[in-house]
């Protein structure tokens, strides 16, 4: 199926990602996965790198290096979970992490990207968000804004993650 590149971003289902892993590779993808800076706390990354056979990435390379294992490469994404800052961020064209500029990129290329949030109901309620969603949506981008359970992250929808890249494959960008 080609290469998935998993975006976490810092949030309590972050721990469990592996499950994304894994059911994305038992559905035949490799798997790059893409961290932010404060969703490394959350990740077992040498646990990752042994499922995927990729280095965690988290920050770009010295200048100069080859781009190895780039996520750019990637066929599709999944940002998952994405967070209330993430989500606007992306939507304004904020591209000041590793992540969210691998992310950003992928639109413009016209790349299936699903992004599955993990936000509360108060965050999602706000104004900016609510934008930041439709205009993610107008470019393309497969939102679904999952509740937040902070009682149980455990709860997260791995498997609907996998299936909105799904339909996001079958995205063809208009031209």
């Amino acid at each position: 199926m080609g290469v998935l590149c998993v975006v976490v971003c810092g949030a309590g289902p972050a721990v469990d990602v592996g499950t994304l892993v894994d059911l994305a590779r038992a559905g035949g993808w490799e798997v790059q996965v893409v961290a932010t800076r404060s969703a490394l706390p959350f990740l077992d990354v040498g646990d990752l790198e042994a499922r995927t056979g990729r280095p965690v990435r988290s920050a770009y390379g010295a200048p100069g290096q080859p781009r190895q294992g780039s996520a750019s490469a990637a066929s599709a994404l999944v940002v998952a979970p994405a967070t209330f800052n993430f989500v606007n961020k992306l939507a304004a064209g904020i591209a000041d992490d590793y992540a969210l500029g691998v992310v950003a990129e992928a639109i413009g290329m016209g790349r299936p990207v699903a992004v599955l949030t993990w936000v509360n109901q108060a965050l999602a309620n706000r104004a900016p968000f609510r934008r930041a969603v439709a205009d993610l949506r107008g470019e393309g981008v497969t939102v679904t804004v999952a509740p937040a359970d902070d009682d149980r992250p455990d709860a997260f929808p791995w498997a609907e993650a996998l299936a909105a890249i799904k339909v996001g494959v079958e995205f063809q960008r208009p031209e």
